[in-house]
C-alpha cells in the first residue's frame, strides 16, 4: 500500500469531521473573521473580491477539462496513446474532486454568513480552483515534471485568493474554504491512487507514435 491511500483517507476523514463539526453554530474563528470583513462586499474590497471570485471559480475546471479533452483527441490522432491515457485519467480525478461540493453541500446543510442561495460547506469556488490545481499538477507530474513546481505554486496562490474572496464577499465561512481543500485532497489522492496516477511514474524515454 502506498502512502497516497492512507493520506487521501486521512484528508477525507478530516473533511467529513469538519463538516459535521461546523453543522453546529459557527466557530469563534469563523465569527471573528466574518465580523472583521462584515459589509466589505458592498464596497471596493467586494468589487475586487468579485473579480477574483469570477476568475478562479467554476469556469476554471470547465476550461481546463475542455483543453485536456482537446489534447486527448490530438494525442490519439498522432498515435500518442500513453499521453492520451494519462490525460484521460487526469480528467477522472478532476471529475471526482469537482463533485465534492455538489455531493456534500446538501448533506451538511450549513447556512451562509449572509442570505445567499445554496448551502455553505464546502465552498464550491474553492473546490473548483483547488481541484483544477490538483489535476494540473498530476498532469505535469506525468508529462512535464519540470513544470510541476510552478503549477503547484500558481494554484496554491490562486486557491488562497479565491478563498479570501469568498470570505470577503460574505458568502462563506473560513472553515468552508478549509474544508473544500481537505475534501479535494482527500478525494483527489484516493481517486488518483485508484486510477494509478499516484505515485507518479517517469515519462517513457521514447513516446509511442504511429
Amino acid at each position: 500500500m502506498t502512502r497516497w491511500l492512507p493520506l487521501g483517507g486521512a484528508f477525507f476523514v478530516l473533511f467529513l469531521g469538519l463538516g459535521v463539526a461546523v453543522a453546529r453554530p459557527p466557530y469563534a474563528v469563523d465569527l471573528a473573521v466574518a465580523g472583521l470583513v462584515q459589509g466589505w462586499w458592498r464596497g471596493t474590497p467586494g468589487r475586487v473580491a468579485q473579480v477574483v471570485s469570477d476568475a478562479f471559480g467554476p469556469v476554471v475546471p470547465a476550461i481546463f477539462a475542455i483543453a485536456v479533452a482537446v489534447g486527448i483527441v490530438v494525442c490519439l490522432r498522432r498515435g500518442m496513446r500513453y499521453q492520451a491515457g494519462v490525460a484521460l485519467r487526469v480528467l477522472a480525478v478532476l471529475a471526482a474532486t469537482r463533485l465534492v461540493s455538489v455531493v456534500f453541500k446538501p448533506l451538511f446543510v450549513r447556512d451562509r454568513p449572509r442570505e445567499y442561495p445554496e448551502f455553505s460547506y464546502p465552498s464550491g469556488h474553492v473546490v473548483s480552483i483547488s481541484s483544477t490545481g490538483l489535476a494540473a499538477a498530476l498532469l505535469c507530474l506525468w508529462l512535464a515534471p519540470k513544470l510541476t513546481k510552478w503549477v503547484v505554486v500558481f494554484f496554491s496562490v490562486a486557491t488562497v485568493l479565491c478563498a479570501a474572496s469568498r470570505v470577503i464577499l460574505g458568502v462563506h465561512w473560513v472553515s468552508d474554504t478549509v474544508g473544500a481543500v481537505l475534501g479535494v485532497l482527500g478525494v483527489g489522492f484516493l481517486t488518483g491512487w485508484a486510477v494509478r496516477l499516484l505515485p507518479p511514474q517517469p515519462v517513457p524515454s521514447a513516446p509511442r507514435s504511429a
